[in-house]
């Protein structure tokens, strides 16, 4: 079905249902590519390089140790993974990212900060889906 795809990554999501979401968007397609993005907030790397002098390559490298198990998990399944992480505004950053690369879709988890609000979709989920030109399939 889908040969590439853009998981967009929150370290404070769940990402529980995902892999197998993947497999089946990227059934029938061997050469099929998930690329997992991460974008670090502005403010985080502001305050991560002041007062721990920990730049962007380091925070990268930290999360992406992170990420080892996820993307075993998904290697597991048979999948072929890259990881990128970028730095900026989280929204913007997820636009320009879908805007160069020839991604067909793009999927995220979904995360309410505040359950109590009446919109199903979290800030970023929300701004993502209603200004990506591709599908993008959101998991719970």
């Amino acid at each position: 079905m889908y040969k590439n795809i853009l998981l967009a990554y929150d370290f404070n999501n769940t990402f529980n249902n995902v892999p197998e979401q993947l497999l089946k968007l990227t059934e029938h397609a061997d050469d099929a590519e998930i690329t997992i993005f991460n974008v670090i907030p502005e403010g985080e790397l502001q305050t991560s390089v002041r007062y721990d002098d920990k730049h962007f390559e380091e925070i990268a490298q930290e999360k992406s140790e992170k990420l080892k198990p996820f993307v075993k998990q998904l290697e597991d399944k048979g999948l072929n993974v890259t990881v990128k992480f970028a730095t900026g505004y989280i929204k913007q950053m997820i636009l320009e990212e879908i805007e160069e690369n020839n991604y067909e879709m793009i999927v995220m988890s979904n995360k309410r900060s505040k359950p109590e609000l009446k919109n199903v979709l979290g800030n970023v989920t929300h701004k993502i889906a209603n200004n990506a030109n591709i599908p993008v399939l959101i998991i719970k």
